[in-house]
């Protein structure tokens, strides 16, 4: 897995990705996503998953290589740098550090046997933690919990455009006995006099 800054573009269809002769995984291709708020662009393109078997070969487990391109333009000055303390992964935090410098956070919402609809986890579900990615994870999720689950993230000093990368990024979900679903999630944090928070959710898909 490699994170780097780059962009790309994506469409809304099922096809078939094949690594190898051994076996013939689902290809994904999500929309791209746009959001504008108050001296926030937040755009998001080339997402896409790649599904296949669990590597446990349970039955119970399941697995989604992620990739996409978000890009982020600030023009709001950004308030001063405190202390970073880092994505505080509780429910309703979105993953993203509480202050520090104004910030990127990009993951994704997993959700066992709970409908992911426009706006995040349906009415119901149990929001929960998982450890920040950059190598790939592998967790436990019960039938209507929802895992926060954080790839990666980049402060924002200054006002200007800002880019980052995933590609190829491993989640492997254990224990879901039913439907599983994830969406991305990008989440600009603004701190200083004017503090605001921008979200832009990606579509939802099934990874088994």
């Amino acid at each position: 897995m490699r994170i780097t800054a780059a962009a790309a573009t994506i469409a809304t269809v099922f096809g078939l990705w094949s690594p190898g002769a051994a076996r013939a995984d689902t290809f994904v291709p999500l929309p791209d996503g746009h959001i504008e708020r108050a001296g926030v662009v937040i755009h998001s393109s080339g997402e896409h998953a790649v599904l296949s078997p669990s590597l446990a070969a349970n039955g119970a487990g399941r697995m989604a290589w992620v990739s996409g391109d978000v890009t982020v333009d600030i023009d709001t000055p950004p308030g001063v740098v405190g202390p970073n303390n880092g994505a505080l992964n509780e429910p309703g935090t979105n993953n993203s550090s509480t202050h520090g410098s104004s910030g990127l956070t990009v993951g994704y919402l997993v959700g066992c046997q709970v409908a992911l609809g426009s706006f995040g986890p349906s009415l119901g579900a149990t929001p929960s933690s998982t450890p920040s990615i950059t190598a790939g994870v592998s967790f436990p999720i019960s039938p209507g919990e929802v895992k926060w689950v954080q790839i990666n993230n980049k402060d924002m000093t200054k006002s200007g455009r800002y880019f980052l990368n995933y590609q190829d990024v491993p989640m492997e979900v254990q224990g879901c006995v039913g439907y599983a679903q994830a969406r991305s999630f990008a989440v600009v944090e603004v701190i200083g006099p004017d503090y605001h928070k921008v979200t832009l959710y990606g579509q939802p898909f099934s990874i088994g």
